[in-house]
């Protein structure tokens, strides 16, 4: 089963043409909430079944936008701080593994490519990357990372191993013990 990673925000379109500040039952906070909506209209349904895309809506009084986050398999993704956490959501039981780098780092720059060859590989694994930049560096921190590179592996939106360095032996063995367990 292939599924496909995308992340794009469009706007929601109200049902009535009142300029009233969004208000809903579904919503549940004022700033972020998460649902599935068909057309990006107001007939929300709580994400319950993981096969269905996964929405982040952040409303506020004025405007509401609709990030859509599903999964892709068989390529490395990119990811910022916004969209990690979303796209780890949608992967459901699927194992989540985080290659987290900086441009400037040789080892980085080596196991790149492998890590590539590898998301090509594990059909069953989502792949990820995260430059620890400026703009990351809160979710760098989040994810306790010291060093790079380092390889988060996650299941079930928690992480369950590390590697450090570039190692990639290493990193196919943990990859191999978690998809076994």
């Amino acid at each position: 089963m292939a599924l496909q990673v995308q992340v794009n925000q469009v706007p929601l379109k109200s049902s009535s043409s009142s300029t009233a500040p969004l208000t809903s039952p579904w919503r549940f906070s004022k700033r972020t909430v998460v649902c599935v909506a068909g057309d990006y209209g107001f007939s929300p349904k709580v994400l319950r079944n993981r096969e269905l895309s996964l929405l982040k809506v952040k409303c506020s009084s004025s405007d509401a936008t609709a990030t859509a986050v599903t999964v892709t398999v068989g390529q490395v993704t990119e990811v910022c701080k916004d969209t990690f956490w979303p796209i780890v959501e949608a992967a459901g039981d699927k194992t989540v593994v985080l290659d987290m780098y900086t441009q400037w780092c040789g080892p980085c720059k080596v196991i790149a490519p492998k890590f590539k060859d590898l998301s090509q590989k594990y059909n069953d694994v989502v792949f990820l990357k995260l430059d620890c930049n400026q703009d990351n560096r809160p979710l760098a921190k989040e994810l306790g990372i010291k060093v790079v590179p380092t390889f988060k592996i996650l299941k079930h939106n928690k992480i369950v191993k590390e590697v450090t360095g570039a190692k990639l032996d290493d990193l196919v063995a943990a990859i191999e013990g978690v998809r076994s367990s």
